[in-house]
C-alpha cells in the first residue's frame, strides 16, 4: 500500500536541508554548524579592527546576504527561478522613507514590522497570480511585476522619480537602540542576519520545508500523493518577499537615501548570481555567494590595484563568475567536496598504479 502523506509531509528522502536526504534536528552536520558559527563569531568581532570603511561594507554585505537567503528559499529550498525579488526589496526600503516623520525619529517597534508586512502583501499579490504560471512564464511573470513597482516609483511623485527621497531621522528604539551609531547598526544587522538565518533553517528543516523539498525535487510526484502544491509555493514566496523586505529596510536605513534602482531588473539579477556564486541549496551558500560577490566588486574597482581598467570593474566581475560557474558547477560551498574527489581520486590511481608494479 501507498503511504498516506500528512499535510506539511514530503515524500521518504526529501530532507528539510535541500539537497541533503534526511534532515532532522538530530542530525545536523557538526562541521557545516562549526563553519556557521565561527563565521558569525568573526562578524561580531569585526568591529574591533575593522576600522570605519570596513565597519560600513560589512554591514551593507550583511544587508545582502539577507536578500540572498530571501531568494534562496525560493531558488534552492523550492525550485522556484524569480526574477523579480528586487521588487519586495525596494518596497521594504520605500516604507522605511515613506513611513518616517520627517523631523523626528520613527519608533523601530512600529516601522520596521509594517515594512515587512507591505513587502509580504506585494509578494502575496505577485505569487498568487505568477504561481499560476511554470518555468521561463513564472521568470517573466515575476520580471514584469517587478518592472511595475519599479516604475511606479521612478515615474510618480510616490518615491520621488530617478532623484529618490531621504531618510532624515534614523528610527530607533528610545534608551534602547540608536541605530544613527555605525556600531550599533552594524550590531543590529548582524543580529538580524543571525535570526533570519537560524529561522529559515528551522523552516527548511521543519514539515513544510521538507514538503518544499519535495516539491523542487518532483511537483508532479508531490500532486499525485495527494499535495495540492500551490498554497505551499504561495506560503513560501510569502515569506520570501517579507524576508526580502527586511533586508530592504536595514538597506534604507544605513545609506538614509532610497532611489528606484533598488528595483530594477540589475537588482534581481545580482542577487541571483550570488546564491548560484555561493551554491543552490545551502543557506551557507547564500551567505558565501553573497560576501563573495561584493568584496569581489570592491576588488575590481579598486584602482590601488586596476589603476585606470578599475573603470571596466564589470568585465573583470563578469569573467571572473562565468570562470567560477564553469569550473565550481556547486558553487563555493562546494569547493571543499571537490578537492576532497581530486585527492581521492589520486590516492586511489596512486594505489592502483603502486599495485599494478608490485603484480610486475
Amino acid at each position: 500500500m501507498t503511504p498516506k502523506l500528512t499535510p506539511f509531509a514530503a515524500p521518504q528522502g526529501d530532507a528539510g536541508s535541500p539537497g541533503r536526504p534526511g534532515g532532522t534536528f538530530m542530525n545536523i552536520d557538526k562541521g557545516k554548524l562549526l563553519f556557521v558559527a565561527l563565521a558569525f563569531g568573526a562578524l561580531a568581532l569585526f568591529p574591533l579592527f575593522g576600522g570605519k570603511f570596513g565597519i560600513d561594507l560589512v554591514t551593507k554585505i550583511m544587508i545582502f546576504a539577507i536578500f540572498a537567503l530571501s531568494l534562496e528559499l525560493l531558488v534552492g529550498g523550492t525550485g522556484l527561478v524569480c526574477f523579480g525579488q528586487a521588487a519586495f526589496f525596494g518596497i521594504g526600503a520605500y516604507a522605511a522613507v515613506k513611513l518616517s516623520p520627517e523631523s523626528s525619529a520613527a519608533s523601530l517597534l512600529w516601522l520596521l514590522p509594517v515594512a515587512v508586512l507591505l513587502a509580504a502583501l506585494y509578494a502575496l499579490l505577485v505569487g498568487a497570480l505568477s504561481l499560476r504560471t511554470k518555468g521561463v512564464y513564472f521568470i517573466m511573470v515575476t520580471l514584469a511585476f517587478a518592472q511595475m513597482a519599479y516604475y511606479v516609483v521612478h515615474d510618480t511623485p510616490l518615491g520621488g522619480g530617478t532623484d529618490g527621497i531621504y531618510l532624515n531621522v534614523k528610527p530607533g528604539v528610545a534608551g534602547l537602540i540608536d541605530l544613527d551609531k555605525p556600531v550599533v547598526f552594524y550590531g543590529f544587522t548582524l543580529a538580524t542576519l543571525v535570526l533570519v538565518f537560524g529561522f529559515l533553517a528551522l523552516v527548511l528543516r521543519s514539515r513544510f520545508g521538507r514538503a518544499l523539498a519535495g516539491i523542487r525535487v518532483n511537483e508532479q510526484r508531490m500532486r499525485a500523493t495527494g499535495f495540492s502544491t500551490y498554497p505551499y509555493k504561495l506560503a513560501a514566496f510569502t515569506l520570501s518577499g517579507a524576508i526580502a523586505g527586511l533586508g530592504g529596510f536595514l538597506f534604507a536605513v544605513k545609506d538614509g537615501f532610497v532611489n528606484p534602482e533598488l528595483m530594477s531588473w540589475h537588482e534581481s539579477g545580482a542577487v541571483l548570481i550570488m546564491i548560484i556564486l555561493g551554491g543552490l541549496g545551502h543557506l551557507r551558500g547564500a551567505l558565501i555567494g553573497a560576501f563573495a560577490f561584493a568584496l569581489l566588486q570592491e576588488f575590481f574597482k579598486s584602482e590601488a590595484i586596476f589603476g585606470a581598467f578599475a573603470k571596466h570593474w564589470h568585465l573583470g566581475l563578469g569573467l571572473t563568475i562565468i570562470a567560477s560557474v564553469a569550473l565550481l558547477p556547486k558553487g563555493l560551498v562546494g569547493l571543499p567536496g571537490q578537492w576532497r574527489e581530486r585527492l581521492v581520486g589520486r590516492t586511489s590511481r596512486r594505489a592502483e598504479a603502486s599495485g599494478e608494479a608490485g603484480h610486475e
